[in-house]
């Protein structure tokens, strides 16, 4: 499934429904039918992780990032999710334990870790909003602006309050800004 003419063939990520069906073969031929049906979507928020499973209600989520240039990561990605699910429908941990490896290495993958790297999203947002507390300095990014005036969640506790209004700041412009080149300090230590 490879669309576009050009040097480098981009692969069309399989729809929803052959989601669905993967998902209902593997669990066959992997899993004895043992796993309960999930619904299998995609989350086109995700740009840090390549899948997500929730049990209640039963959902396995994958990045279609991920997987636009690393179409075999897609198989992996499902399985891995599939086998906490499965280890879940049977009362186990359904956490990366000893089981979960086991599993693994029976169904030829190799780690817990997807080494796809972080994803750049499919399409940057143009417009950015900061809302800013002046009196305890909150700042919130957001996406859209807001519709109506609002105040400081921390410092109007539960209600609008004009005493605290948060002030809506529009970000026009994003570069990228080089580090200073000197000792090396992690964010967050002293």
């Amino acid at each position: 499934m490879f669309a576009g003419s050009g040097p480098k063939p981009r692969y069309v990520i399989p729809d929803v429904s052959e989601l669905q069906l993967l998902f209902a073969q593997y669990n066959n031929e992997w899993f004895g039918g043992e796993i309960p049906t999930h619904r299998i979507a995609y989350n086109a928020r995700f740009s840090n992780l390549a899948g997500r499973i929730t049990y209640k209600p039963p959902l396995i989520e994958l990045s279609p990032k991920h997987f636009t240039h690393r179409p075999e990561a897609l198989r992996e990605t499902l399985l891995h999710e599939m086998i906490h699910a499965w280890l879940y429908a049977r009362g186990q941990n359904p956490g990366h334990t000893a089981a979960f490896k086991q599993k693994m290495r029976q169904l030829g993958l190799r780690s817990i870790y997807h080494d796809l790297g972080s994803a750049a999203p499919r399409r940057e947002s143009e417009k950015r909003f900061i809302l800013r507390c002046e009196r305890c300095t909150m700042e919130l990014l957001r996406k859209r602006k807001p519709p109506i005036l609002i105040s400081c969640g921390r410092c109007s506790r539960n209600r609008y309050d004009p005493r605290y209004p948060l002030r809506v700041l529009e970000v026009l412009d994003v570069r990228e800004v080089e580090a200073p080149r000197q000792a090396a300090h992690t964010l967050g230590t002293t």
